[in-house]
């Protein structure tokens, strides 16, 4: 028996929509970090993405959304790092305004993701708080940080010391990665440190 060809389409459009949904869904994928600003002014907002995702499948984003505006004036940006199931970096970035879908992204709903326990990729090695004339090390205050939050707002008070007064400071996390790379994480005074993605944070076994 001839099949006609517009049964035989009919077939086609209709295995390639399943395949597609299928592909799509076999394509999540998993959130590394988040940071949110413009340019180099940018707050990581890992933590807070991962509370948003636990009550939110889709959101509108903007300043309100992070509770901190870290570029007055400009047009920010939600960037989201995540990696595909085949191991491949890839980087999703939002203009503020615009809705997110988190259905792109595995464990969305739980918010699992990011390093939710102490599994994080990056190993400390040592830490600074200051400007780049004047900075003091901060390497065993943050440890003690670590121990008792998984994220928190940071500033003179924070470490006790104000190292260059009048200057706005940064705190600078220095890290190995998973390849032996060297990476330096580094967070504006005023923002929050959220610490999933560092290996050991709640045991504040790192640093030394």
């Amino acid at each position: 028996m001839r099949i006609s060809k517009t049964l035989k389409f009919s077939m086609t459009l209709t295995l390639f929509v399943v395949f597609s949904a299928i592909m799509a869904a076999a394509q999540q994928y998993e959130i590394l970090r988040a940071d949110y600003g413009y340019r180099n002014q940018r707050v990581d907002v890992t933590q807070r993405l991962r509370d948003i995702a636990r009550s939110n499948s889709t959101f509108r984003m903007g300043n309100s959304t992070f509770g901190i505006d870290p570029s007055p004036g400009h047009v920010k940006s939600l960037r989201i790092f995540a990696r595909d199931p085949r191991g491949k970096n890839r980087r999703f970035e939002y203009r503020e305004g615009s809705t997110v879908d988190g259905s792109h992204f595995s464990g969305w709903g739980r918010g699992s993701w990011g390093g939710g326990g102490d599994s994080g990729e990056y190993a400390i090695l040592h830490a600074e708080y200051g400007t780049e004339r004047n900075h003091v090390d901060v390497t065993n205050r943050l440890r003690e940080l670590a121990r008792a939050d998984r994220s928190f707002r940071m500033g003179n008070s924070t470490f006790g010391i104000d190292p260059d007064p009048g200057e706005v400071k940064t705190l600078r996390i220095y890290t190995r990665g998973p390849d032996g790379r060297d990476r330096m994480f580094e967070y504006r005074e005023g923002s929050t440190v959220d610490g999933s993605q560092f290996r050991g944070w709640g045991e504040g076994n790192w640093g030394r």
